[in-house]
C-alpha cells in the first residue's frame, strides 16, 4: 500500500480561507422588495433594489453573525448520554458598531422609519429631530451584509452576501459622547421568518473570483 499524502487527503486549500477585506451593510424598510438574485447569470454582483441605503463606516470589529441555539433533549434510564435530542429554537443576529451619524445609523438605532412619513430628512436639508414615543413601535427592517474578498490566484473579487429579510432590533449598545473617540451607535438585530421569502437568513457566495475556483472542464 502506498504511503499517504496527508496534504492531499485532507484536502488542504488555503485558496478556500476567506476574509471580508471590504463589507458594508444596507438597510431598508419592508415596504423595499427583499433581495432575491443579487447576482446575475454571469456572477456579476448587481446593484440592491431601489430603498436600501448604506449603513457608512462601521468599527473594526465588523459585522458579528451570532444567535441561539437550544434543544430538548430525552433522558433514559439506560443510558448517561441522552437518546435523543431535537431543537427548539435556532436564532440568527447581526451585531454591529456604526461610526457616522447618517440617516441609516441613526433610523437603525433609535428605530425610525427609513422612509416615508417619521424618517430623517437628507444630510444638511433641515434640522434633524425625534422624540421617543410612549409605546416603541415593533419596526421590522431589510438587512443586507455584503463582505468582498479576492481569489489569491486571480486578483478577481469573491462576494459573500448574506440577507436578513424580516430583522427587528434586539439591543443597542451605550451612545457615549466624549472628546477622545467618535461618537457611535452599535446595535444587534434579530432576524425573523420573512412569508414571502420563506426564511429568516439567505446566503449567496459569487463573483468572478468564485468561479475561477471551478475545476477545469475536461475536453
Amino acid at each position: 500500500m502506498a504511503a499517504a499524502d496527508f496534504t492531499a487527503m485532507a484536502e488542504l486549500r488555503q485558496s478556500l480561507i476567506r476574509k471580508a477585506l471590504r463589507y458594508a451593510i444596507f438597510a431598508a424598510d419592508t415596504t423595499v422588495a427583499a433581495v432575491t438574485a443579487p447576482f446575475d447569470t454571469a456572477g456579476v454582483l448587481q446593484t440592491l433594489p431601489a430603498g436600501y441605503v448604506p449603513v457608512g463606516y462601521t468599527t473594526t470589529d465588523g459585522v458579528t453573525f451570532s444567535g441561539d441555539l437550544s434543544t430538548s433533549d430525552v433522558e433514559s434510564g439506560q443510558s448517561s448520554s441522552p437518546t435523543r435530542s431535537d431543537v427548539e429554537t435556532d436564532t440568527a443576529t447581526a451585531q454591529w458598531v456604526p461610526q457616522e451619524t447618517n440617516a441609516a445609523a441613526v433610523a437603525l438605532y433609535e428605530n425610525l422609519p427609513l422612509s416615508g412619513v417619521g424618517a430623517l430628512p437628507d444630510l444638511g436639508s433641515a434640522t434633524w429631530t425625534w422624540s421617543r414615543p410612549k409605546t416603541p413601535p415593533t419596526r421590522y427592517r431589510r438587512l443586507v451584509f455584503i463582505a468582498e474578498d479576492l481569489n489569491k490566484e486571480t486578483g478577481n473579487a469573491i462576494y459573500i452576501v448574506r440577507h436578513f429579510p424580516s430583522a427587528l432590533r434586539t439591543g443597542r449598545e451605550d451612545e457615549q459622547w466624549t472628546r477622545t473617540a467618535e461618537i457611535n451607535r452599535g446595535v444587534t438585530y434579530q432576524a425573523y421568518i420573512d412569508d414571502e421569502a420563506g426564511t429568516d437568513s439567505v446566503t449567496w457566495i459569487d463573483g468572478p473570483g468564485w468561479r475561477d475556483l471551478a475545476p477545469p472542464v475536461t475536453p
